[in-house]
C-alpha cells in the first residue's frame, strides 16, 4: 500500500475508506477537496492551522545579497514568499515517542 517513507494522497484516501467506510472515489474526492481548500487559503495569503497537527505559515522574505559558493560572486536574491510548517506540540510529542 505505502511507498517507503512517503505518505501519499492514495494512502490518505485508503485510510478514510477503511476507517469511515466511504467508497474509494468518495475518499479520494475528500482528500483532494481538503488539499484544494488548504492550497486556496495559502494562495490568498492566509496561514493554515490544523489543531493537534501543526501550522503552515507564510513568511515574506526581503531582498538580500547571496554569494555563489563556487565563484564567490555576489548576486541579489529577490524578495519572495516562503511557506514553513510548524508542528504542534502534540505532533512533536508523538514523533519523540515513536523514535
Amino acid at each position: 500500500m505505502r511507498s517507503v517513507g512517503t505518505l501519499t494522497r492514495a494512502d490518505l484516501a485508503e485510510a478514510l475508506n477503511r476507517k469511515l467506510g466511504f467508497s474509494r472515489a468518495e475518499s479520494l474526492d475528500m482528500v483532494e477537496e481538503i488539499l484544494e481548500q488548504m492550497s486556496k487559503s495559502l494562495e490568498k495569503g492566509d496561514n493554515v492551522k490544523i489543531s493537534g497537527f501543526g501550522s503552515f505559515v507564510l513568511r515574506d522574505k526581503r531582498q538580500r545579497i547571496g554569494r555563489n559558493p563556487k565563484t564567490g560572486v555576489e548576486v541579489p536574491i529577490t524578495p519572495r514568499r516562503v511557506m514553513t510548517f510548524r508542528a504542534s506540540q502534540k505532533l512533536k510529542d508523538r514523533i519523540v515517542q515513536a523514535s
